[in-house]
């Protein structure tokens, strides 16, 4: 077997935590259908394809619970908004968000966001945001974080010209490991405030697990461009 063939590491925990409340368990049955994304290893994922009316397509990878994906989607109904999370609590969560609000710009991945990624046309996004990923803060486990430097290329191929990435994080070693290989990377270049790492965009919004400081360091922003 060659290396290509062996599965990419897992950058993320548990997939389930608890038992998934029974009017979340319904929506994964009557709306997660409508909104779920096709399987990426079918085929190319066009944001075109999943909403042809959206002026723009956004993509969260790592949605949690939903609560930002949800809020940013009210917030623009003229994006698309893709997520991506495995944990499928958290996607319980946000198929209610979406239920509640009655919003019609979400569609969902319910597992790896890499998948999705590498199924993406080229500058075929305005914007991703990776917020508060798992830190894998041991030395030993950096190499399951998802910020590496493949796929911080990746994330360049797929943004549009000009277009915006978004990295946040409550560990201040992941946001020296993360903000080193997106440097480093080419077609990226740093933007926002960066002498206050600490100071949330104008556009940022808090969640409840945010609130909850997991972390080591207060919340840390890094906003690059597409160049």
């Amino acid at each position: 077997m060659s290396t290509s063939d062996h599965r990419p590491l897992r950058t993320f925990g548990r997939i389930k935590s608890r038992p998934i409340k029974p009017r979340q368990a319904a929506l994964f049955d009557t709306l997660l259908p409508s909104i779920a994304v096709p399987d990426p290893k079918a085929g190319p994922v066009d944001p075109r394809v999943l909403a042809p009316e959206a002026a723009e397509a956004w993509l969260e990878i790592g949605f949690g619970g939903g609560e930002h994906l949800a809020a940013q989607a009210e917030r623009h109904p003229h994006a698309v908004i893709i997520g991506c999370e495995p944990f499928l609590n958290g996607v319980g969560s946000l198929l209610r968000h979406v239920d509640e609000r009655g919003l019609k710009n979400v569609r969902i991945h319910a597992d790896d966001a890499r998948a999705v990624v590498q199924a993406l046309p080229d500058a075929s996004l305005d914007r991703v945001m990776i917020l508060f990923p798992d830190p894998w803060h041991k030395a030993r486990h950096n190499k399951r974080r998802l910020v590496q430097d493949d796929f911080a290329a990746e994330l360049v191929r797929v943004l549009k010209p000009s277009g915006t990435l978004r990295f946040a994080t409550d560990w201040a070693d992941y946001a020296d490991w993360a903000l080193e290989r997106f440097a480093r990377t080419p077609g990226l270049a740093r933007i926002g405030d960066v002498e206050d790492w600490h100071a949330a965009p104008a556009d940022h919004i808090v969640t409840r697990y945010e609130e909850k400081k997991l972390g080591d360091v207060a919340p840390i922003f890094l906003d690059f461009q597409r160049i």
